[in-house]
């Protein structure tokens, strides 16, 4: 590891504390006003992807205070086939398995929720969790990786539009940049959507 690798590391270790307790206290005030930002975030998500209706879609079962994607993969649902995340191994990308509203769903790895039933696709569409992001459409995750090497192994076969889905609260301004991280082509707030 080179010294400028090891200081992007130590960045991210860094910012992702303060990250955690930045979207823990957005997430808080949410839910202290009824879910409100939730709500306009999972609202203004779902407007913004109405030209990609038809298109399978991947959603993620919230884990902690992630703003909870659920009624926006309902309604997206309503209009194409949604799926959502399964982590197979450490350090691989995700595989994604199709989802309905009504599926049942079982513990998977780190905790999140995963069909009983396994039906593999592969999205156009990516809605992406992260602890933060800044203004150039990059995000910051909990360091495994997982979505960076899924954005680059779908991308090496077709398009794919990748939206973070975010607190407002959870911009940042130093998020550190690697050559490996995937950049997103557009971040939904509870304030705006940014496109890149």
């Amino acid at each position: 590891m080179t010294d400028t690798s090891a200081s992007k590391t130590a960045l991210k270790t860094a910012l992702r504390t303060r990250a955690k307790t930045a979207r823990d206290a957005a997430h808080a005030q949410s839910e202290a006003e009824g879910g409100a930002a939730a709500r306009q975030a999972t609202e203004l998500l779902v407007g913004f992807l109405t030209p990609f209706a038809g298109r399978l879609t991947a959603g993620y079962m919230p884990l902690g205070s992630e703003v909870n994607p659920l009624d926006a993969m309902a309604r997206l649902h309503a209009r194409g086939p949604v799926a959502v995340p399964v982590v197979e191994a450490k350090a691989q990308p995700l595989r994604f398995d199709l989802w309905t509203p009504d599926a049942e769903m079982v513990p998977g790895a780190f905790g999140a929720l995963i069909p009983a039933v396994s039906a593999p696709v592969m999205p156009e569409v990516v809605i992406v969790p992260m602890l933060a992001f800044n203004r150039d459409g990059h995000r910051l995750g909990y360091g495994g990786g997982f979505y960076d090497r899924t954005l680059a192994k779908l991308r090496a076969h077709g398009p794919v539009f990748a939206v973070g889905l975010a607190y407002a609260g959870q911009e940042a301004h130093d998020v550190p940049v690697e050559p490996t991280d995937a950049p997103l082509d557009a971040i939904v707030t509870e304030r705006e959507v940014l496109t890149f």
